[in-house]
Order: C-alpha cells, then structure tokens, then sequence
C-alpha cells in the first residue's frame, strides 16, 4: 500500500522553478533518504508535503487523503505526519514533558496521564526519561533533538518527515540522533529524512533519491545510488568530483600560461600534492602539442578540449584531452602500416608516472585519458 503519492508537483519562487513536475511513490514501511546539493529543493519537497510550502501545482495523497484537494481537512490530514526540524523547535517556555503531551491532549484529546506514559516510554527509549521535566535550554543539541523525535512520535504518524535532523549539531551530537533514527528505521516507520549524512543514508535507507534539476533526478537502492549511480550529476556528487575546463579552438591565441596557471589555481584549491600537480601540468601541455604537431595542418584552427577531474572520495585524477582532426596515438608512433616503430618521450614519462592511461580514436575524435 502507497502512504504518499505525488504527481506533478511544481514549487517555484518568482522567476525560480525549485521543483517541476516531480512524480513520487512511497509504500509504508519505506525508508527513503532524499540527498543533493544545497539549494536543489530537497527541504522545499519535504515542506510541500504537508503544506507549509503551499505547491503550485500537483496532486499529494497521504494515507489515501488528498491533502492538495480544495476543501481537504489539512490539520487532520496532518495528523498522519510528523515533522523533525533542523532547529528542534522545542517551546523554550516548556518543559520536556509538557512538550511532549501538548499536541496529543490538545488535538487527539488523549488524558494527560495516558499521554505522559506514553512520552515516559519514548523517552526511555532514546535514553532521555531523566530529563523529563527539564527545560530545553539546559539541554544539549543532540538531547533537544532526540526529543523533537519524540514529540513527532507522540501522534503516532504513518509518516515521519526529516528535514536535515543532523545539520544544526556539533559532530560529537550527530551520531546519538542518526542511532534514534537507525531505531525508528528497525520498526519499519515510514520516514522520508533529507539529510547530508551520506554513511547513514546508505546503511538505513530503503530508497535513494538524488536531487537535481528541479525534481527527483536519480532513484534507486542505496547499492545502486552509491556504487553504481548511472547519471553525471549523481556520479559527480557521490564522488564528490570537482572539474577543471579548457577549450582550444585557435592555435595562435592559445595562451599555454593561462591554462598552466588554471590548472595550479585547480589544484591548490582541492589540497593536490605538489608532485602531482605539476605531473598535470606536464601531462595536458605534452598531449596538447602532440595533438596540434600531428593531428593538424599548419592551419590557425584546432579544436582540442581539456578536462581534469579531482575525485575527492579518493584523490583520484583523471586528465581528459579530446582532439579533432587526424587520428593520433600520442604514447605511440607509427610508419603508415600502424606497426609501432619506437615509443615516443610522452609515452615513455606517462608510464613512468602515471596510474594508467589508455587512447581511443572514436567518432572522428582522439580521446586521451591519463589517471594519477
């Protein structure tokens, strides 16, 4: 049984489309954790949920209730959710239990004495039923939001919406809060939990999605999200790789100083030993000229692109260089039948210093990689 179904929601802000024509699923039970780069829309989609964004459009059905219909009961709807906050949002002027028992008493009019038995045994279960009838303020950021969880579960809500739960902790805190989700995650509560922590996405989810362009840009198994990401932008951020681009397009305003300084400015930046930075220098400057001494005519036009990636889940680096015009082998030189006659001084330094390297001749391009 689906608990949410979402079709065709879109949230913009004047001019900026956050999320566009996003199509979601979530049977109970699931636990989904929902990653991407800042500013992707990913706690606008959690906010949207339950309407404290209002969507422009698209359909939201929770627990078979349209909660986006005209005349939908909103507040009773969102009785079925809970919310964790990145902030706690605890009432500073209340103390833990009457924190806890505010909104099942108020809304569910459960007696106070059944809804503070209820709240003892949360809080036992995250290891808080000393602090009771303390104040938030004393408390730490990771006790307030083991508390937050609290509060959420005390609606016993068929989904749970985490927003960031770890983002406003100091690292010691971080892994008390991620243990009480790894709890709920056990009990098979549905939750949907943004979240930054890439470790306990893959270890407690059910369910990745990637968030990019405006919508759910990559779905699957934390096995598939994690190990085997099939688009750009998923590969790009799981492996955290940082790009660096030149394109050369006439050879008589080439400037070889700004490339070489680029590249320095590149590998400064992500922490690239000295040694292997100025190997990328070496590497691209010799492939490049390879390229232009026997790819080309001595005409003014080339087109000749280069691409370095730094992998920082790794350190790895991998020089891309992608040339038009003649076929090429630069670790290699031929007579006209293709033997190879003698290894040439870029082949030679490349193996030498490098990790591997490999050339293709593709679709009219040669295609040169070099891993450090």
């Amino acid at each position: 049984m689906n608990i949410l179904s979402i079709k065709g929601l879109k949230k913009s802000f004047g001019d900026l489309n956050v999320l566009e024509n996003l199509n979601l699923e979530v049977k109970e039970g699931e636990i989904i954790s929902v990653i991407g780069a800042s500013g992707c829309g990913k706690s606008v989609f959690l906010r949207c949920i339950n309407l404290l964004e209002t969507p422009d459009a698209g359909e939201i059905v929770i627990n078979g209730e349209e909660i986006t219909a005209k005349n939908a009961d909103v507040d009773k709807i969102r009785r079925n959710m809970g919310m964790v906050f990145q902030n706690f949002r605890l009432f500073s002027h209340m103390n833990v239990m009457d924190n806890l028992c505010l909104a099942p008493t108020r809304l569910l009019k459960i007696p106070r004495k059944e809804a503070e038995e209820k709240a003892f045994d949360l809080l036992t279960k995250v290891g808080l039923s000393s602090r009771a009838y303390d104040f938030p303020k004393i408390l730490s950021g990771g006790q307030q939001q083991r508390i937050a969880i609290c509060r959420a579960l005390m609606m016993d809500p068929k989904l749970l919406l985490m927003d960031e739960p770890t983002s406003a902790l100091d690292p010691t805190m971080v892994g008390e809060v991620l243990a009480v989700i790894r709890l709920l995650a056990k009990q098979k509560l549905t939750m949907i939990i943004v979240t930054h922590e890439m470790e306990f996405a893959e270890e407690a989810s059910d369910r990745v999605l990637f968030f990019a362009d405006g919508g759910i840009y990559e779905d699957g198994s934390p096995e598939e999200i994690f190990k085997n990401p099939q688009k750009i932008k998923t590969v790009a951020f799981i492996k955290k790789l940082k790009s660096f681009e030149f394109e050369i397009t006439y050879r008589p305003e080439f400037d070889l100083m700004k490339l070489m300084g680029g590249i320095i400015v590149f590998a400064e930046k992500y922490g690239v030993s000295g040694k292997r930075k100025y190997l990328m220098q070496q590497f691209t400057e010799d492939i490049i000229y390879e390229f232009f001494k026997y790819s080309f005519d001595n005409g003014p036009n080339v087109n000749v692109n280069v691409n370095i990636t730094y992998e920082e889940t790794s350190g790895n680096i991998k020089i891309s260089i992608e040339s038009g015009g003649k076929q090429h082998n630069p670790f290699k030189e031929s007579d006209e039948s293709g033997f190879e006659l003698v290894e040439n001084i870029v082949a030679m330094v490349i193996k030498k210093a490098a990790k591997d390297f490999s050339y293709i001749f593709e679709e009219g391009k040669n295609k040169v990689i070099v891993e450090l």
